[in-house]
């Protein structure tokens, strides 16, 4: 019998009020052994939702997130792999600040955790290594898409030139479970001499 569970999901961003390439949400939505014929995920300028299902592990993952702001799906970018879901989400409004949440409603959820491995401090952006998107296919202008801002349910991952099951390692580590989000003063004195987390490398 199949089990019904909110999966883990990790969050950074980056901001710019000129470059809209340097402006987005990074998320992943960790489920693992999941395989794209068995994903839907509607995204849209205010929210997501996302239900996925394992065979293997007899888990059905269902999420429904209203984001803080609007995002602008059409230039969004996503990629399946054999533990999770990565995406990036281009914020619609060009600015300097960061989010200050990731979601519309203040209050704290227990699935909603920091990316401390690819979080950089606002101000330390201009330092900070450029993340490798390379792998991620968009989710507009795909056949039968309904157009930006549509319903992108039922995504073909497969056409989305996306490595599914690649060993890429950087987010294998989840030594994070326990740390709640935004809350890692410990980390602090790490970032700021070092604004790209590399962690992920003792993880290969």
């Amino acid at each position: 019998m199949a089990t019904n569970v909110t999966p883990e999901i990790l969050w950074a961003q980056r901001s710019s009020n000129a470059d809209p390439e340097k402006n987005f949400i990074y998320l992943t939505i960790n489920v693992p052994d999941v395989p794209a014929s068995n994903i839907k995920l509607d995204v849209k300028p205010t929210g997501l939702t996302f239900t996925g299902h394992s065979d293997t592990l007899k888990k059905t993952y269902h999420v429904e997130l209203e984001f803080y702001a609007e995002i602008d799906p059409a230039e969004s970018k996503i990629n399946h792999t054999a533990r999770d879901v990565e995406m990036k989400l281009r914020k619609k409004e060009l600015t300097e600040e960061y989010w200050p949440r990731l979601l519309k409603e203040s209050k704290k959820v227990h699935f909603l955790k920091t990316d401390f491995d690819k979080w950089v401090d606002e101000d330390e952006q201009n330092e900070a290594e450029e993340e490798d998107f390379s792998q991620f296919g968009g989710m507009g202008g795909m056949p039968g898409m309904g157009g930006a801002g549509g319903d992108f349910g039922g995504i073909d991952f497969s056409k989305l030139g996306a490595g599914a099951g690649m060993p890429e390692g950087d987010d294998e580590e989840d030594s994070d479970d326990d740390m709640p989000p935004l809350e890692g003063e410990e980390e602090e004195p790490a970032k700021k001499d070092a604004p790209k987390a590399d962690d992920g490398k003792e993880a290969a």
